[in-house]
């Protein structure tokens, strides 16, 4: 089970997080949403111990990160939002590098890697530097890296993003199956038909507050009549089009 308690992070007079409060629990895949700025990203890097907060704290499994920091990030894999890291490695490089961090047994790791190359088309890939790669083969690679180890807390943000519908068919359904098998997957999306697909539950922030945690059917069911993109929009204060169009008649 994953904590937040109280946590906020300033950057200056800027709030990019204000009191978060969130309890996260194992099997489920919990899902934040958010426009730019509203603090998906600043919560996540703070989870992953990227960015440390202003104030407050993370309980893991009943252990302080900033107290037990190591221990912890043994257990988490993670996909930044951005794939441009170790442009000069090779993709096999970058892999050696993350079994290593992970203490993996060669067989292990062998074992891991033939499965996900395979199943990201990556395979004929393996000796090609990650900087002559596009964008949607460096996200697979990342992928690939923090899904290595088989860590039991899969920590995404924006994992989706770039990648083609194959592998993004195929790393949903592994996030399913992470998630049922009793562990943890968090992530991050603007996409709210994947949200809707994939949630269990999830976090709708705006200017780094909480301003909805549940189900996605509970939300639903507060407007029966109305989309989930509607609604969504309406609580994070996006006039709609025909406002927009009203305002300037």
């Amino acid at each position: 089970m994953i904590e937040l308690k109280e946590l906020s992070k300033d950057y200056g007079k800027t709030k990019a997080l204000d009191h978060l409060n969130l309890t996260i629990k194992e099997g489920k895949i919990f899902g934040f949403l958010g426009h730019n700025g509203a603090g998906k990203s600043t919560t996540i890097k703070s989870l992953v111990s990227i960015i440390e907060p202003t104030d407050g704290e993370i309980i893991i499994d009943h252990q302080k990160l900033a107290e037990h920091r190591l221990q912890i990030k043994e257990k988490i894999g993670y996909v930044p939002d951005t794939p441009d890291l170790f442009l000069q490695l090779t993709a096999a490089e970058y892999w050696d590098l993350m079994a290593a961090a992970f203490s993996l047994g060669k067989a292990q790791k062998e074992t891991r890697l033939e499965k996900l190359t395979e199943l990201f088309e990556m395979i004929d890939h393996q000796n090609e530097t990650i900087g002559s790669f596009s964008h949607g083969m460096r996200k697979k690679t990342i992928v690939i890296g923090a899904l290595l180890p088989d860590p039991e807390i899969w920590i995404l943000d924006e994992p989706t993003q770039g990648l083609d519908p194959q592998a993004a068919y195929d790393l949903k359904q592994m996030m399913r199956t992470h998630a049922d098998a009793g562990k943890t997957v968090i992530f991050s999306t603007h996409d709210l038909a994947t949200a809707q697909q994939l949630c269990d539950e999830l976090a709708i922030l705006k200017k780094g507050e909480l301003i909805y945690n549940g189900t996605v059917d509970d939300l639903l069911a507060q407007s029966p009549n109305e989309s989930l993109e509607s609604i969504y929009l309406k609580m994070t204060g996006k006039a709609s089009h025909t406002e927009v169009q009203g305002d300037d008649d």
